[in-house]
């Protein structure tokens, strides 16, 4: 009854909220179906014929240098950058792109993983009367509708639960919601609605159950952010826009204009980052879409200019997919210090996030442990106390750099803009800053528009409404089923290449190795756990990766998913790549190496490293220290003080086990602190009392350890396959 009047009560109190929207509504209906008729327009208006053949890297590299003046020239190939070039392309431009760096590997790799409006904006836009807040979630959910059309592939609708702890909040909250879907109007992805608190356990079980009053679920996207940036490239590509990564700017060039007598921005001089080799490409207009890297390409424009942008750090952490249900996410509206967090399902991993801390800009962000225990302590405060939240259990880490700006055109400089700047310098150099992801499109036609404008370029509309991008034109949501039974490849393998490639995932079927296995007759995986195969690293060549690095954390998501599985798939990642790209051994050193450094210090390696020191304490009950020690004595039989790996093999060999000694000696330097071959009772020690505290989970050297003690007399089999444990 209580149930039933609250939702009577919240439907009184919001009808007349609802009400002082209604004619904002009407108004965005109306123009959600004259959008739809200039949708189809803008789609079928593309004239620019589509290459079949993706051009190599190598000849990209060379249209760059012997094409002539272009257009247009973007700097950057995050979301944005890569969105201005496609949209560039589609108009007619001659078009070209550099990025120093891999397509998204910046900030566009780094997200939260949604496509959204921003329920938080639109609560400052209600309760302030903002009309620009309200305008910037009206484009952010027209943008997710299209984001969700032209690449479906790589994105889906996502429900998300806002759990509701206080009856008073469920009004309010409720009301929120239901504008948010008004104002996407017919583009709202599915209407929200209120759960019971029974129903609301049944769909999220781990839900933290006292004190839950209800729930409320409405709808936002979701996608794989790097894969969509580098659709968005591949497609401009596609269309003939000269893309290449790995090419940095070293300086603007400049050339004085005859009738003005100014200096204007004509060009870049570039260095090929992989071969040392250094060119100049002309254009008519340079746009620089650098995210927090904004202010320094300004400055090589104008070294008096203020900066621009406020760089903020958002930390997000992944954990095992048991920690959310498959298909609901969960929004904590209001954490401890008053910051938002998501708690979403994401490739059948659990992500979490984000922080929003200031920060210096680098090419190299690192999370700090005090920024992964403040999410794991909001995710606590949400979850059932049946459920045990282990700093252990993050199986990666990392922190993306928000380019937040302030408007130069504004009276007041200080004030972060809400939305994205064109800026346009004296020299004409063509600057967009700021935004979000799910708006990165008309962030491109904005500055397409403004660079046409500044720079008389001879363009008609935007073309990028409704245009498909990269494996998205003959996709469907059955496509899986036909590599299966076309290729012989596992179904969780085909589903992941059809929801990562789209239609292009028969190309990577066709090269995918044949296992020797009845089944799956094609597809040898990366890693066990993952459906990450071996014919991707091939593909991941063709779509311009060009280090390890690319491979395990964009072309495919090893590095964000599971650290510990990306490198465990680092040495075939590079034997396969060094094949492709002709990698003497030495550079495949190196690239190995570099992989390693990445994931040590850029995907929380290190934080967990960090776990287990040497300097770790030992806090554990003196009866379980007993029991410890008598578990350690039973591999050390000669009273060593450590165990090597003999003395492992030899316990196994008595119970009829054999484990590899290269799989030994991994799963014995996991513990070994000083590396020095061995593993001490004071190293053992630390790891139980670790594990104990939840700092640890899922070592393999314990596991097996236990298991032995356990089974000596039985003589079973001991796993010891990489388990779910994490940093």
């Amino acid at each position: 009854m209580a149930f039933q009047k609250a939702v009577k009560g919240t439907a009184l109190i919001g009808g007349g909220a609802i009400a002082t929207v209604f004619g904002l509504s009407q108004f965005s209906q109306y123009r959600n179906k004259h959008g739809t008729f200039v949708h189809v327009q803008a789609a079928e208006g593309v004239t620019v014929p589509v290459k079949n053949h993706l051009p190599t890297r190598e000849e990209q590299i060379l249209a760059l240098q012997t094409a002539g003046e272009f257009d247009v020239l973007v700097i950057g190939g995050g979301a944005t950058g890569c969105g201005c070039a496609l949209d560039a392309v589609t108009r007619g431009l001659k078009t070209a792109l550099v990025e120093r760096d891999d397509f998204s590997s910046g900030t566009s790799s780094r997200s939260t993983k949604l496509i959204h409006g921003g329920v938080r904006y639109l609560q400052k836009a209600v309760t302030k009367l903002d009309f620009e807040q309200y305008k910037t979630v009206k484009e952010a959910l027209e943008e997710r509708a299209n984001l969700l059309e032209i690449a479906p592939h790589l994105s889906a609708p996502l429900p998300i639960m806002l759990p509701v702890y206080k009856w008073w909040q469920l009004p309010y909250y409720w009301i929120g919601i239901k504008i948010y879907d008004m104002v996407a109007g017919s583009q709202c992805l599915k209407s929200s609605y209120v759960l019971s608190k029974s129903r609301a356990l049944e769909l999220f079980p781990m839900l933290r159950k006292d004190e839950l009053v209800a729930a409320i679920v409405y709808y936002d996207g979701q996608h794989n952010d790097a894969r969509m940036n580098l659709a968005i490239a591949l497609t401009a590509a596609r269309y003939g826009a000269a893309t290449a990564n790995y090419a940095e700017v070293l300086r603007l060039l400049k050339t004085t204009d005859p009738a003005s007598g100014k200096e204007r921005v004509c060009g870049v001089h570039c260095k090929d980052v992989l071969t040392g080799q250094e060119f100049d490409v002309k254009a008519k207009c340079v746009i620089n879409a650098t995210g927090p890297f904004t202010d320094s390409v300004r400055k090589m424009d104008d070294q008096q200019v203020p900066n621009i942008c406020q760089p903020s750090a958002g930390v997000h952490i992944v954990m095992p997919g048991y920690y959310s249900p498959d298909n609901m996410g969960l929004l904590d509206p209001a954490t401890s210090d008053g910051r938002v967090i998501f708690f979403l399902p994401w490739e059948k991993m659990t992500i979490a996030g984000t922080t929003d801390t200031p920060t210096d800009v680098t090419s190299h962000p690192i999370p700090t442990e005090e920024d992964i225990n403040f999410i794991l302590n909001e995710v606590r405060n949400y979850l059932s106390a049946d459920v045990e939240v282990r700093r252990g259990d993050v199986l990666a880490a990392w922190s993306g750099i928000r380019p937040l700006v302030t408007d130069p055109n504004s009276k007041d400089t200080q004030s972060i803009s809400r939305n994205h700047v064109v800026t346009i310098s004296d020299s004409g150099l063509v600057t967009i800053a700021g935004g979000k992801w799910t708006t990165y499109r008309a962030m491109a036609q904005d500055t397409i528009d403004a660079a046409v404008q500044a720079h008389d370029l001879k363009a008609g509309s935007s073309k990028t409404i409704g245009l498909p991008l990269e494996g998205a034109e003959d996709w469907s949501p059955t496509l899986y089923i036909r590599l299966v039974q076309d290729y012989g490849l596992e179904s969780e393998v085909a589903q992941h290449l059809a929801s990562t490639y789209g239609d292009k995932a028969f190309e990577v079927a066709k090269i995918a190795q044949v296992t020797g296995k009845r089944w799956p007759i094609v597809g040898k995986r990366l890693v066990s756990e993952f459906p990450y195969i071996e014919a991707e690293v091939v593909y991941g060549v063709k779509e311009y990766a060009r280090t390890a690095v690319d491979m395990i954390s964009r072309r495919t998501r090893l590095a964000f998913l599971n650290v510990q599985a990306a490198e465990e798939a680092l040495p075939r990642i590079v034997d396969i790549m060094g094949k492709e790209l002709n990698w003497s051994e030495q550079k495949k050193k190196e690239e190995f190496e570099a992989a390693k450094k990445f994931l040590y210090y850029e995907m929380g390696y290190k934080v967990k490293s960090d776990q287990l020191t040497d300097s770790s304490e030992i806090s554990l009950a003196p009866s379980d220290i007993e029991r410890y020690k008598k578990r350690f004595h039973m591999f050390d039989k000669d009273k060593k003080g450590f165990i090597t790996i003999l003395d492992v093999q030899r316990v196994l060999e008595s119970i009829s086990v054999q484990i590899a000694e290269n799989t030994l000696h991994d799963i014995l330097n996991e513990v070994d602190l000083n590396k020095n071959g061995q593993v001490e009772l004071n190293e053992f020690l630390q790891l139980m009392s670790a594990i104990q505290k939840g700092h640890i989970s899922g070592s393999r050297l314990a596991v097996l350890m236990k298991t032995a003690e356990e089974n000596l007399r039985e003589r079973v089999v001991i796993p010891v396959d990489r388990s779910g444990g994490g940093l």
